[in-house]
């Protein structure tokens, strides 16, 4: 590994890009969204690669947003936004398949990054968390459509209750599509990505159809946005925040 937010290695003909910041169990602040979404670009057009693997370094896939760094203000919040719905955009604008190794918890923003994934394969390890409902934050990366796309009424359970979905529950749901052996984790998809890509051309094609259409998913980021500036508005993102940090300083505190 490198020291830098996001890996960058081929394997063979895979882009495998790891998130690399494990002492903050690769916590999403601004700078790393946008390197993320700046490397699926690079790689996407399927020049020098044949498809691209999305994991996370150490113990985590991702704690989702970096809540030491969340923005103080509503203009903040609007770059915040966008700077995950355009991680979306550009791994759906690829022309290779994109794979999500999820190795460990993927939590709010950073499980909704693996549901425009084109695949999502687990250990036992994995984890599925979407806390934002009581923390006041909105659900974005267009993740108001393509939740209930992947599993359709769980969405109610898995966003509104904030419930962790283990391994098993997500592979039952549509969360995953199989559970590997850590060891064989990264492998197992970038040879899915690889075996997916058999004829570059209709491949290409293929994603472009299965996909869901880019006039639906800007059309669910405009009502995402929407949501978090009523959410900034009413006091709910701050108060919610404010609970995290309460509750992990009580946590942190020890007994008298």
């Amino acid at each position: 590994m490198t020291d830098t937010a996001v890996d960058v290695r081929i394997d063979d003909d895979i882009a495998v890009l790891t998130l690399n910041r494990p002492d903050k169990l690769n916590a999403l602040d601004i700078n790393t969204r946008v390197l993320l979404a700046q490397e699926i670009r690079r790689f996407g057009a399927g020049e020098d690669v044949r498809g691209i693997v999305l994991t996370g370094n150490g113990r985590a896939f991702s704690a989702g947003e970096d809540l030491a760094a969340i923005p103080t203000t509503f203009d903040g919040i609007r770059e915040a936004f966008a700077t995950f719905h355009d991680i979306t955009r550009a791994i759906l604008e690829t022309s290779v398949p994109v794979i999500a190794a999820v190795n460990g918890i993927a939590v709010g923003g950073a499980s909704e990054i693996t549901l425009c994934c084109d695949g999502r394969i687990g250990t036992a390890r994995t984890e599925y968390y979407q806390p934002e409902n009581k923390r006041g934050i909105i659900i974005s990366n267009a993740s108001s459509i393509l939740m209930s796309r992947l599993v359709r009424n769980h969405a109610m359970r898995v966003v509104l209750g904030g419930q962790r979905i283990d391994a098993d529950d997500a592979l039952r749901i549509g969360l995953l599509d199989e559970i590997v052996p850590a060891e064989e984790l990264v492998a197992r998809a970038a040879g899915t990505a690889r075996a997916w890509n058999s004829n570059p051309l209709t491949t290409s094609l293929h994603l472009g159809l299965l996909r869901p259409r880019s006039e639906e998913v800007e059309a669910a980021f405009a009502r995402e946005d929407e949501a978090a500036r009523v959410a900034w508005e009413s006091g709910a993102l701050s108060a919610g925040v404010a609970q995290f940090w309460g509750d992990r300083d009580a946590a942190a505190t020890p007994a008298r």
